[in-house]
């Protein structure tokens, strides 16, 4: 007789993890975000400038 092996769900791995108090005030921290807007967009403009010479 074959064994078949039960599917377990609802383990731990199957939830993501839980962000800690420095990742969410990072997330919402507006000036960082602001700061990292500008960085991506400084980053982007380097690769257009050097693209177009």
């Amino acid at each position: 007789m074959k064994t078949i092996d039960k599917v377990h769900n609802y383990k731990d791995e199957y939830y993501p993890p839980i962000p800690t108090r420095g990742t969410k005030f990072w997330r919402s921290c507006f000036i960082y975000q602001f700061y990292k807007f500008f960085k991506l967009n400084y980053k982007i403009m380097i690769m257009v400038v050097k693209g177009h010479s």
